[in-house]
């Protein structure tokens, strides 16, 4: 069993609670109310954000330029492609994309963010494959699971978001970052593999509370606006 199969196999409950989220189950049925979908892509837009600028550290730990490039083209995917569902939601929730972006970040978005920047200023390239992995990987196992499950049509409010993340492209994506992950993880030491599951893990975790953000409209218990008017 290789250092990703492993790393799924222990992730399994995580991944299944992901799958089985209410806000999932929403976009299955088409029941997510707007405020919820707003919720969403103002934190998942700082989200790609920051996702871009890990791409960007990672580049600046390569030893070759073929992962350079790799880096460079996923960032040129979350800035041109990955866009597309956010508009699907935009479209559901009657509001336009631009209208969603520049938000202060709700607490989940916040500690996910730090969570993989701090791997990445501190961590080596392959504690930052495991840290960015879970993303395309739970996300692309739901596309797939959706459209098994529900089988969606193009009259269905979120097929564009289901068949998108469906995609191979999500699915190429994911593989690359198992294989490059499976080996670098042939040569680290133990304690290296060691952090390596604890980035993935924490980022799986992370990606459950994102939906639970989303879902519930959670924010902090004192708005950011009114700390700042106190003082």
């Amino acid at each position: 069993m290789s250092f990703t199969e492993k790393l799924r196999a222990k992730a399994e409950p995580i991944f299944e609670a992901n799958y089985r989220h209410p806000f999932i189950r929403g976009i299955a049925d088409g029941s997510l109310k707007p405020e919820q979908l707003i919720h969403y892509v103002k934190q998942d837009f700082e989200y790609l954000n920051a996702y871009v600028r890990v791409y960007g550290l990672a580049i600046s730990k390569c030893a070759n330029r073929e992962d350079m490039a790799m880096f460079q083209e996923k960032i040129g995917f979350v800035l041109n492609s990955e866009t597309h569902p956010h508009h699907n939601f935009c479209q559901q929730a009657g509001v336009r994309y631009e209208q969603l972006q520049g938000y202060p970040l709700a607490p989940a978005a916040h500690h996910y963010i730090r969570h993989m920047l701090t791997v990445a200023h501190e961590g080596t390239l392959g504690e930052i494959f495991c840290v960015l992995l879970p993303c395309p990987w739970i996300y692309w196992e739901i596309g797939v699971r959706l459209t098994e499950e529900i089988r969606p049509t193009e009259d269905h409010p979120y097929y564009d978001w289901i068949s998108f993340y469906a995609s191979e492209r999500i699915g190429d994506n994911t593989r690359h970052l198992c294989r490059k992950i499976d080996e670098w993880a042939e040569h680290a030491q133990e304690s290296e593999r060691s952090r390596m599951e604890e980035a993935f893990m924490l980022s799986a975790q992370m990606e459950y509370m994102f939906w639970d953000m989303a879902y519930h409209v959670q924010d902090w218990p004192i708005p950011l606006g009114a700390a700042a008017a106190v003082k």
